[in-house]
């Protein structure tokens, strides 16, 4: 029956929830490309703050200009992407946490990342490229990683933060702070609950209701963050989800084993970053089946998650050369 309890078909399931690449934890502050700027990032600015043209903001409030986080412009004024789609008209979003100046003292608290509803940034994301999870040793225990040049199958796209308002599976996940796609090659959405101390995965929809609806919960929610963050912090969640995976209800678990594993420097199209490596293994178990996956999300202070790198599925490398998806904040 439709409505019975089910763990079929497995694989189905597997398939159809993909394991999850954005924090969301974004900024929408991108600086123009134009001569005589004053920054291209929030820490160029005493403030921490840089504006969509390209000057530091002075203290906090001030939204910067259209246009602040685009790919190419299209002659009706909206962005375009690297494979040469239509993004959404930007109208620069909010500005990192006000006020925030980066420090660099190792810790990165709740404070110092933006992470609420109203949030984009255009990440240039790349699917089943190599790329080096590893970086190179810089010493002091630090490491850098470089993902500015262009990869192959490179699209722009603006991600961003939602408010569930208005949405059709806004009633089933209250008190939810926000929702965003969890990958590119798949529509499926992510609902996102901030507090006082950690990020919380809440469960994954689908954009549409329908017949062959997704609207899938995580008993308890899923820990995604926990703050503050600082090298060899550790956390854990298991969870039973339950609901509907594309018109079929379905139960399984899942096990989130997190941790910082690793700082330094990460260089971005849009500019350099000092940041915390998150790394997150991800153990899915529908009925006899096992598959597992590892994102590394980079986080930095006052703009948050700047960078992700996704495995593809069964990956055995902790440091691995080839992955789903990778994605950097850019221009």
């Amino acid at each position: 029956m439709r409505n019975a309890p089910s763990t079929a078909p497995a694989a189905s399931v597997v398939k159809l929830v993909p394991a999850l690449v954005v924090l969301a934890s974004i900024v929408a502050v991108a600086c123009s490309d134009g001569d005589g700027r004053a920054c291209r990032v929030g820490a160029d600015c005493a403030s921490g703050m840089c504006g969509a043209d390209g000057r530091c903001v002075e203290g906090p409030g001030v939204a910067p200009g259209p246009g602040g986080s685009s790919g190419g412009t299209d002659a009706g004024g909206g962005s375009s992407g690297g494979d040469g789609q239509p993004l959404p008209p930007d109208d620069g979003g909010n500005l990192a946490v006000p006020g925030c100046a980066p420090n660099k003292d190792g810790t990165i608290t709740r404070e110092e990342v933006p992470i609420q509803a109203g949030l984009r940034a255009t990440f240039r994301i790349a699917e089943d490229v190599e790329v080096s999870t590893a970086g190179t040793d810089i010493g002091g225990g630090r490491r850098k990683w470089d993902l500015s040049a262009a990869l192959p199958n490179d699209a722009s796209v603006l991600v961003e933060t939602l408010p569930l308002t208005g949405k059709w599976y806004a009633p089933k996940y209250s008190d939810a702070t926000y929702a965003t796609q969890l990958r590119k090659a798949s529509d499926l959405i992510g609902v996102f609950e901030t507090g006082p101390g950690a990020l919380t995965l809440r469960g994954v929809v689908s954009p549409e209701e329908g017949f062959y609806k997704t609207e899938l919960t995580n008993d308890p929610p899923v820990s995604m963050l926990e703050f503050p963050l600082s090298v060899a912090k550790t956390w854990k969640s298991d969870t039973t989800v339950t609901g509907f995976a594309q018109g079929l209800y379905s139960t399984y678990t899942e096990t989130y084993a997190a941790q910082v594993d690793a700082e330094g420097e990460l260089i971005t199209p849009l500019g350099t970053f000092d940041v915390q490596r998150v790394r997150i293994d991800l153990t899915r178990t529908v009925g006899f089946l096992v598959t597992t996956s590892r994102t590394y999300a980079f986080i930095t202070e006052c703009y948050g998650n700047v960078a992700s790198i996704a495995s593809k599925d069964n990956e055995t490398d902790v440091e691995f050369t080839r992955a789903a998806e990778v994605r950097r904040i850019s221009p």
